[in-house]
């Protein structure tokens, strides 16, 4: 009797704790491989029942409307869904498909007289042809000399890139939010932007500039997110809205969500693809403001940027990428506590609405739908690579156990209207495809391409300067679009030369300055501070430098190039050919130890 009592008050005390307590249980022996096949085999098939619904009803407009199976265009009239997806078809490995999209999309021009969002335009169209761009030579696509330096999807989101500069041609340095695709900024647009559509472009132009040697790209983003930071508060947090010309805030409300989001993820990301260690110091910094002021019981509410007082007690389905974002900088028991948050709210409705109130638990009024996003798929991805907790599994499994009862149609996928009573909208948004089928493939898959463990990886070259290939380096941008980190180093920074000249000939190489007068001071890659960033307690989860035990007896692009991890920072760089910026990141979610 004593027994069955004490029972009954552990299970009612573990049902009144805090949500975040509520972990579900997964047997070890559960999640087999047979099981992860078959869950990637229902992926599959869900992603080719969407994409082939839009093929079928909707090409070329940029949407299919899965519940009258037509198509709209939404964005611009640029077959949209079809760019978006194409990183997806390498992820999922059909190079046939990849190969016939690109030659499609390599006869597509953007010189058209339409106002198009930037935001939009940069993270979708930009990002997916850099993307595709990159993961070309993974496919037999027929490469250009000097690739990944030049090809025809490079040049063609450059155009598009040059399309979009414009928009920052504002007195701060931060761009408007919608541009004309072939006249420039709209007579009488606004100058109010959103936050994240100011600081969501150091991914893309950072990897266009470091492509195609341009610096014009990254110095613009780079601006634009300087300018943001300049405008911070004093206790480090920003508003959501501001004008760009005069740099005031229009809405003062601060958050890690809707209209911030991207901003907040960018600098964790273009540090660690660009090397740039003052991003990530900017968002420490942006870090303790948001943990002092809106971290709630692993909830992360809005509050006034100035005061830090609550003014909106909700959680957002845009705000569960956040645990994503932590489990890259090694805080998972953080992440792990908000992902058990945010399931909860699952569990109870089906799906994670727009907006859920913490405090009435109960979907917001007019933010009831969800749109088919992957923000929390995303963060479970990158939450077990970082754990291999297999209760993470569960929850992906949850998720798509949901979207198959409740969103399938005939002919694709649709938006849940209202996650109360699971009615159904005629929409299915081409992050769909880019990013919530990708993300529960790979949730699924541990031994994709893309988690890559960087121990090994494909020599390649390009004139004077090498690079190391999918070694795992991937940095996704906010629409899922990876970038290999490791082919910048082909067309960007000191060559071969430089490098060796900097070596062994120290002071020599200070007083000459390298062949490639478009480049940066090679000193600013070779010196002392991307090692010391590895050894500083906030970078040691995220960033390490790695170093071959020995050089290999061949470096042919045919052949694969292995390397050790090394605990010891204090080799140099160059130990040999193969190693010339080889910063390799702790990506999609790894932990590593140095």
């Amino acid at each position: 009797m004593r027994y069955w009592f004490t029972l009954c008050f552990i299970l009612v005390w573990w049902d009144l704790g805090s949500v975040s307590g509520q972990r579900p249980i997964v047997p070890e022996t559960y999640y087999t491989e047979e099981h992860l096949s078959d869950l990637r085999a229902e992926v599959r098939e869900l992603f080719y029942h969407a994409y082939n619904g839009y093929l079928n009803y909707a090409y070329p407009l940029d949407e299919l409307q899965p519940l009258t199976c037509r198509g709209v265009d939404t964005w611009g009239s640029y077959s949209l869904t079809l760019i978006d997806a194409l990183s997806t078809l390498a992820v999922l490995g059909n190079h046939t498909e990849f190969r016939r999209v690109v030659n499609v999309l390599s006869e597509l021009s953007f010189d058209s007289d339409i106002n198009v969002s930037v935001f939009e335009t940069n993270i979708r169209i930009v990002g997916g042809l850099l993307s595709a761009h990159l993961l070309s030579h993974r496919s037999g696509i027929n490469l250009e000399p000097g690739w990944p330096c030049n090809g025809p999807l490079l040049r063609l989101a450059e155009d598009v890139a040059k399309r979009l500069l414009p928009a920052f041609n504002s007195y701060t340095g931060m761009p408007y939010g919608t541009v004309n695709l072939r006249h420039g900024v709209p007579p009488n647009e606004t100058p109010v932007t959103c936050t994240a559509g100011v600081g969501t472009f150091i991914i893309e132009f950072g990897v266009l500039s470091r492509l195609t040697q341009n610096p014009e790209y990254e110095a613009v983003a780079m601006r634009a997110l300087k300018a943001l930071w300049e405008h911070r508060s004093g206790i480090g947090l920003v508003g959501n809205h501001i004008n760009v010309e005069t740099g005031q805030w229009i809405a003062t409300d601060a958050g890690i969500g809707a209209a911030i989001d991207s901003y907040y993820e960018y600098l964790v990301k273009g540090s660690a693809l660009l090397s740039r260690p003052e991003l990530m110091e900017m968002f420490l910094h942006h870090l303790d403001g948001i943990n002092r002021y809106m971290r709630k019981d692993d909830w992360y509410f809005w509050v006034t940027m100035t005061k830090g007082t609550v003014s909106l007690p909700v959680f957002q389905n845009l705000e569960a990428y956040w645990p994503g974002v932590l489990s890259t900088i090694g805080k998972t028991s953080d992440a792990m506590k908000s992902i058990l948050n945010y399931h909860q709210v699952l569990k109870h409705l089906g799906f994670v609405p727009e907006m859920y109130d913490v405090q009435q638990r109960e979907v917001r009024p007019q933010r009831e739908g969800y749109p088919l996003r992957p923000e929390f798929i995303e963060s479970l991805m990158f939450l077990y690579r970082a754990t291999m907790d297999k209760n993470l599994l569960a929850m992906g499994e949850d998720v798509l156990r949901a979207i198959q009862h409740s969103t399938r149609t005939p002919c694709g996928y649709a938006t849940v209207k209202d996650t109360r009573d699971h009615r159904l909208e005629d929409r299915m948004e081409s992050f769909f495809l880019a990013e919530t089928t990708k993300y529960l493939f790979l949730l699924f898959d541990s031994e994709n391409f893309i988690h890559g463990d960087g121990l090994s990886g494909k020599p390649h070259r390009v004139a004077s300067r090498s690079c190391m290939l999918d070694t795992g380096a991937y940095i996704f941008n906010t629409e899922a679009h990876p970038m290999d980190a490791g082919a910048l180093d082909c067309c960007h920074g000191p060559t071969e030369r430089d490098i060796w000249q900097k070596v062994w000939f120290p002071k020599e190489s200070s007083e000459t300055s390298s062949s490639d007068s478009n480049d940066d001071d090679v000193s600013s890659f070779l010196s002392s501070p991307s090692i010391e960033i590895c050894n500083k307690p906030a970078w040691h989860s995220f960033l390490w430098v790695k170093h071959p035990l020995r050089c290999p007896a061949s470096l042919s692009a045919s052949k694969s190039w292995t390397g050790k991890r090394r605990k010891s920072s204090n080799f140099s760089l160059m130990t040999c050919e193969a190693a010339p910026f080889m910063q390799m990141l702790c990506v999609g979610g790894e932990v590593c130890d140095i």
